[in-house]
């Protein structure tokens, strides 16, 4: 027998009162044992079209709703009160799309009914829309063959022929399974047709499958996005302990084929913020170590930029792999995993950081020329960009080291005069025994390369690719040999927030044929990703091998409103507005913890935690270096760089005025004109990452002027 889950069951249990989810729980366990049961009492429901459907006795008040279509299939479809199941089962109809193979559900209604009842006559749409009759005009160059083929029920021609703007097909996203809504938005956005089946993994050629087979449309992959075939009792105990972290389990098509693929070498995967990039890094390491590289002593390397998104993922991986699986992945950040390799050498670095590296930066610019006009700041973001991302250590070296990215021109004589810094600062260094992080990782890579220390790590997965360096590259290269399945590579520079730069092929990367994309965002509502995109237009967006990214064609399953803006006329107003919105929140049935007050800086961030602790708030700082605990109760408060990779319901993005964002100290740290530009870039990539945090809502709020970006945002 087949037991399986659909996702909104799942979405209905959530909203069972706690008071009745031990019930519910209790009868799911015991349906999944034995599904046909001679104490289950499947009672038909006479108001459904669809008479596979069944009610089954909770207790005196609640119902499940099963599909049961025979041939031992058993579909857990919904959970609610008595009336509400048996309405919402009364418009649902479950099929077996003969095009696609999928198993669909549809709403079922009037006109969905006499569509049944009385086919569409097949005929190719017209070329153009006919004189005067603009109806229908969104696909009236798409065939009805296409459009059957990616998808949509031939039962919804009619409505989908309707459609005259993309206005039109939102409006019927809940009419159309997600993977015929999917493709049409991309037609809408101006993809061809062929794109779309490019995009889509699907052929434009026509296929039958059995409407009769649900087996086989159980095992489809547009259907796993819906529904999961439960094998072990741990899998179900695991679904129904948090039945909103639906990534657990139901991936897109696109996901679950870059977490099973076979790659021939390193793996890149682009996507914007909500795509769900680390869900498919995640999912591929489990993949990784349970599929591909099993044995005992075989590992799988996960590491991301930095301490916090690394303990992040740790968690989650706890949640999806079993103990052993989650025995053989490596989850750390690179910094902390090349320290650790060299101590373990005998090798103990001293990392320079703080006032120590002040003051070597104070001695080194001692020796700069004085008839050479640069700023000290200059020197700085020299040395990080040209000096350390290169490895150069002797002036000839630099003399003839490309500066790419760089906007002060240097010829070579003044290259020559103002060596003498660089050198002076490494001198530095090495009177005190010391290294910066970059050291750590060159030191790590040369040691691995002289191939006298062998490591079990059969494979590499890299999350938040974008804020890696060069240097960290050349070292991820090195850990593993070149061959299949080697790297996995996700990232996004539009949320580069820490302006490394770098092309995976300069380090020994090859991608090419291996480059993937993914363009829906799980996440967060369209009407704020665009406000989100904004941000960054007019901004060149890499795409981490020296070409250029964009956000076209990207699609947001769910619909809100805009980012709220407000402005005060001092701090104590905005924040007397911050507490009485949360409450607000709060009182409406928004769990604190799902919401986020975010600042620029540390500074300001616990400038705004006093004060929603003094308004009676319970507060919850999310810290660098721990995971968010989700049983400690109460608003988190974090600064924007903290929320990277994380989620809230609500997001407050406070103390957004002028000079805070973007920060002034970060626009004036270096007199070169790309490295103002970069800085620029990364500061509105910053507010970009923490406003696509949000899943429901998005405010901005400042005492005084507001940002200029979020002014630009509003006004493009």
């Amino acid at each position: 027998m087949t037991v399986a889950m659909s996702c909104d069951f799942l979405r209905a249990f959530s909203e069972v009162p706690k008071g009745s989810q031990k019930k519910v729980r209790e009868f799911v366990e015991r349906f999944q044992q034995r599904p046909d049961a001679p104490g289950l009492h499947f009672e038909p429901i006479e108001s459904a079209r669809d008479k596979r459907l069944f009610s089954v006795r909770i207790d005196q008040a609640y119902r499940a709703v099963v599909f049961h279509p025979g041939s031992g299939i058993f579909v857990l479809t919904w959970v609610d009160h008595h009336d509400r199941a048996y309405a919402w089962a009364a418009g649902r109809v479950f099929a077996v799309n003969p095009e696609t193979g999928a198993l669909q559900v549809l709403t079922a209604t009037e006109e969905e009914a006499a569509a049944e009842a009385r086919p569409a006559a097949r005929e190719p749409a017209p070329a153009a829309p006919a004189p005067g009759r603009p109806a229908g005009a969104l696909l009236a160059r798409v065939k009805d063959k296409h459009l059957l083929r990616l998808g949509v029920p031939e039962a919804l021609l009619p409505l989908v022929r309707s459609f005259e703007s993309e206005d039109d097909l939102e409006r019927h996203e809940d009419d159309l399974p997600q993977e015929a809504y999917e493709a049409l938005f991309l037609i809408a956005a101006g993809y061809t047709v062929e794109q779309v089946f490019h995009e889509m993994d699907k052929s434009p050629e026509g296929g039958v499958s059995d409407p009769a087979d649900f087996g086989a449309a159980l095992a489809n992959d547009d259907s796993k996005r819906r529904f999961y075939v439960i094998d072990e009792a741990k899998d179900l105990a695991e679904l129904l302990n948090t039945p909103l972290a639906q990534w657990r389990v139901f991936l897109h098509p696109k996901q679950r084929r870059l977490v099973e693929m076979h790659a021939n070498g390193p793996v890149r995967v682009l996507g914007g913020a909500g795509t769900g990039k680390t869900v498919v890094a995640m999912h591929r390491a489990k993949h990784l170590v349970s599929k591909v590289f099993t044995g005992a002593d075989d590992r799988v390397l996960f590491t991301t930029f930095t301490r916090n998104l690394a303990t992040d993922i740790y968690e989650n991986l706890r949640r999806i792999c079993s103990v052993e699986e989650l025995a053989r992945i490596d989850v750390v950040n690179l910094d902390a995993w090349a320290g650790d390799f060299l101590r373990e050498r005998g090798f103990q670095p001293k990392l320079m950081m703080g006032d120590e590296a002040e003051r070597c930066w104070e001695n080194a610019l001692n020796v700069r020329p004085a008839n050479v006009p640069l700023a000290p700041a200059f020197y700085r973001s020299e040395w990080e960009q040209v000096v350390q991302a290169q490895g150069l250590t002797s002036i000839d070296d630099y003399v003839r080291a490309p500066r790419l990215g760089r906007g002060t021109k240097l010829g070579r004589e003044v290259r020559r005069r103002i060596w003498p810094v660089f050198q002076e600062y490494r001198t530095q260094l090495l009177e005190q025994n010391a290294r910066e992080f970059i050291d750590l990782l060159r030191d790590a890579r040369q040691l691995i390369e002289q191939g006298r220390h062998p490591l079990p790590i059969r494979s590499v997965v890299v999350d938040e690719a974008q804020d890696m360096s060069t240097e960290a590259f050349r070292l991820i290269r090195a850990l593993v040999p070149p061959g299949p399945n080697d790297l996995f590579i996700v990232g996004d520079a539009h949320q580069r927030i820490y302006r490394y730069k770098t092309a995976l092929a300069q380090c020994g990367i090859d991608i090419r044929g291996r480059g993937r994309k993914l363009r829906l965002n799980y996440r967060t509502t369209d009407e704020i990703r665009r406000y989100a995109v904004r941000l960054l237009e007019g901004r060149r967006i890499d795409d981490l091998d020296g070409g250029a990214d964009d956000q076209r064609g990207y699609l947001s399953l769910t619909h809100g409103e805009a980012p709220l803006v407000k402005v005060f006329g001092s701090v104590a107003d905005e924040c007397a507005f911050l507490i009485q919105e949360i409450r607000r929140l709060v009182e409406t049935g928004s769990p604190a913890e799902g919401i986020v007050v975010g600042a620029r800086t540390a500074h300001v961030m616990e400038e705004y935690e006093r004060a929603l602790r003094q308004g009676g708030l319970t507060v919850y700082r999310l810290r660098r270096d721990a995971a968010d605990a989700a049983e400690k109760a109460g608003v988190r408060v974090a600064t924007l760089h903290r929320v990277k990779g994380l989620e809230f319901d609500h997001v407050f993005v406070a103390g957004a005025t002028d000079g805070v964002i973007p920060l002034a100290k970060a626009l004036a740290e270096d007199d070169d004109p790309a490295s103002r530009e970069d800085a620029e870039t990364a500061e509105r990539a910053l507010l970009y990452v923490a406003l696509t945090r949000a899943k429901k809502s998005a405010v901005v709020t400042a005492a005084g002027e507001m940002s200029r970006l979020v002014v630009l945002a509003r006004a493009v």
